[in-house]
């Protein structure tokens, strides 16, 4: 008996998120295959991932803790801005790798099928493995300075998920815009840039005037920072739920505006990359 192949219109979108299981193998080749090309065989890949934080919390407890002589609420001023940083250079990282992801895999996309969503998460995931890499160090402030974090610490896993669907909805927000505008890829470095000089990275946002906390919430980064700071700080260190919450919703209208943006342009991918 001979097989029949039987192409359907539309039913690759209908088992799209079937596809998406079916190729995650795929999905952990290509996160894999850039942890390699970043980490293998090199010193200065796994420097890098801790020393660039490390030097921007040196430059950060400088200026704001030493100079500026801001607040710190009690807490050592290096694991304060480190707490900080950790989500914002995660951010950082996967919004600017997923940006570039779809480009860089240019060749892939316009000759085989599979669903697209793959390689920006592919992206996010390696950016993942850098902030844990990161961690280290605010593990290793943390017994310098012999500051210890409270039960509050438990929550630390549903903070870092709200991190990674900011990352995951953001990035796929700019690696769709970025495979038809390319000036994206110029525009990517200065939005990241100027976004960790409004965020609360070398400094708190408890000095920020009460009157303008709810509306400097409406950087998602704000309440996804301070709820780091809250997990990781523990002691006094209190947590502005208004603008949490608010930031809270921003980061879900971003996720789930990403995943229907990348989902509604994805088709044209191959023939504009």
């Amino acid at each position: 008996m001979t097989a029949t192949l039987v192409i359907e219109a539309g039913r690759a979108e209908r088992h799209y998120w079937r596809d998406l299981w079916r190729y995650r193998e795929l999905f952990f080749f290509l996160a894999w295959r850039d942890i390699l090309v970043r980490y293998k065989q090199t010193v200065i890949g796994m420097l890098w991932a801790l020393g660039r934080p490390l030097l921007t919390m040196l430059v950060f407890t400088l200026v704001f803790g030493k100079l500026a002589k801001l607040p710190s609420g009690g807490v050592p001023y290096p694991i304060l801005v480190f707490a900080a940083l950790l989500p914002w250079q995660f951010f950082a990282s996967a919004f600017t790798g997923a940006g570039e992801s779809l480009v860089g895999n240019a060749g892939m996309i316009s000759k085989v099928y599979f669903p697209r969503l793959v390689i920006p998460a592919s992206a996010v995931i390696v950016s993942f493995v850098d902030f844990l890499i990161s961690s280290v160090i605010l593990v290793a402030l943390m017994i310098w300075y012999g500051y210890a974090p409270d039960l509050r610490i438990l929550a630390l896993p549903l903070f870092i998920l709200v991190a990674f669907a900011a990352a995951m909805g953001a990035g796929l927000w700019i690696a769709a815009l970025n495979v038809k505008y390319r000036d994206f890829r110029i525009i990517v470095p200065f939005v990241v840039q100027f976004g960790l000089y409004i965020s609360p990275v070398g400094f708190s946002s408890s000095i920020v005037p009460e009157h303008w906390r709810l509306l400097y919430s409406v950087n998602p980064m704000v309440g996804v920072i301070d709820g780091f700071r809250w997990a990781i700080l523990g002691g006094d260190t209190a947590l502005y739920w208004p603008g949490f919450l608010l930031s809270l919703a921003l980061v879900a209208l971003i996720f789930a505006s990403g995943i229907v943006y990348f989902r509604k342009t994805e088709k044209t991918f191959a023939d504009v990359i």
